[in-house]
């Protein structure tokens, strides 16, 4: 077999032991951590994708206090962050962490390299337009036929739109424009990621600005939101402008490439599986976190907590994503303030930069702190917003502004 994304599949089998669908973050991130352990070299993998998947449609940037799969494509990491608001600036040196940043096409053209060379990898070009439980197994419909499988693996982005229960559940974006931009002089310091820049206007909602400087020339800058609506496009460009213009003292910059999204934030719950033998990945399984929208370690995580199940048991995992309900419970609540009053989220996450190491609250956003950080977390906040939440989630009713 070969990884080469093939149309015609007459000469191609139609069971394998795995199934995945879809090539991007989720599904290559899987294939390429099975490549990896030896224990599944004999499994039979199939990546069904419609898309050839090379141009640099997106980057992830993600914090690390440990070496991680991916590190030899990182395009830049940064050793220490900065926090802004109109109250509190402090510019964070990281010592256990590093922030990080991958380019999609670098991530895409990676992987599919360390397949490529791998006899256990098939790939067709196609769409699946629905998969389904057998006795033994699942399988997927393609306008290529039938495949099937142990266990198929599910990437395709949930249907929250036609899933949607607002009267339960909170529904958000984080949504964003970015522009890469040169200038003709130095203008940013390599050293320091702007992290969050509140100091902007709210207007009742979570805004802040965004800065990955490459160099001392070049950089990404992005306008971020949460909010239930995205904006016209000019919106975000006037923005940025004025960001810029302010940032840069009027010098002139050139845009060399842009970088638009909208990524689902809520509580409404996302199964890690629909049924014995489908396995969900990437958002469809809830791994972009519901109140950050950061989703690529998490994704690396879940990737490995399913490999070395498979590698051990030849079945995934009986807790599919190891999440606690604790942590489900403080995005519930930080995602209720959004919604209800998004314009405290500057004042929230000024207390945490405040109040707190950056180390503690990396883990806390990592899901990794015990209850004792848990409650120097909560208890660095301003009570009022979450205990107004609190009582929502109890009378089991999303806040309203």
């Amino acid at each position: 077999m070969s990884v080469a994304a093939k149309s015609d599949v007459s000469d191609l089998p139609r069971e394998f032991d795995y199934l995945i669908v879809g090539g991007g973050a989720a599904g290559l991130s899987l294939a390429y951590h099975i490549s990896r352990e030896p224990r599944l070299a004999s499994k039979r993998v199939l990546l069904l994708e419609p898309e050839a998947k090379n141009q640099n449609d997106r980057t992830w940037s993600f914090w690390a206090d440990a070496p991680g799969v991916f590190d030899g494509i990182v395009a830049k990491e940064w050793q220490q962050i900065a926090f802004r608001s109109p109250t509190f600036e402090r510019v964070i040196p990281l010592t256990r962490h590093r922030y990080k940043m991958i380019r999609g096409l670098d991530f895409y053209q990676f992987v599919q390299r360390a397949l490529a060379g791998n006899p256990q990898f098939a790939c067709v070009a196609t769409t699946v337009t629905a998969i389904s439980n057998t006795a033994d197994g699942a399988v997927a419909y393609t306008p290529q036929g039938e495949f099937r499988a142990q266990y198929v693996f599910d990437s395709r982005p949930p249907e929250l739109a036609r899933l949607q229960q607002p009267e339960r559940y909170r529904y958000l974006l984080q949504h964003f424009v970015g522009w890469e931009i040169e200038t003709g002089q130095d203008a940013f310091n390599p050293e320091t990621a702007e992290f969050m820049d509140f100091r902007g206007e709210q207007q009742q909602q979570a805004r802040f600005m965004y800065v990955l400087p490459f160099d001392k020339r070049r950089a990404l800058v992005e306008y971020t939101l949460f909010s239930a609506e995205v904006l016209p496009k000019a919106q975000y460009e006037a923005e940025l402008g004025r960001y810029l213009h302010q940032l840069l003292n009027g010098q002139a910059y050139r845009i060399t490439a842009e970088e638009v999204g909208a990524i689902p934030m809520t509580d409404h719950p996302l199964p890690a599986a629909d049924g014995a033998h489908i396995i969900n990945l990437g958002t469809r399984a809830g791994r972009a976190k519901p109140s950050t929208g950061y989703a690529f370690k998490r994704i690396q995580q879940h990737s490995a907590r399913l490999t070395a199940a498979l590698a051990a048991t030849g079945h995934p995992p009986q807790n599919l994503t190891g999440d606690r309900w604790q942590f489900r419970l403080f995005d519930t609540l930080l995602l209720d303030i959004m919604q209800r009053q998004g314009e405290q989220t500057r004042e929230i996450f000024t207390d945490l930069f405040r109040r707190n190491p950056v180390e503690r609250i990396f883990d806390f956003l990592d899901e990794r702190t015990s209850w004792i950080g848990n409650f120097q977390i909560m208890n660095s906040v301003r009570p009022w917003p979450f205990l107004r939440s609190i009582g929502h989630v109890l009378r089991g009713r999303p806040g309203r502004r």
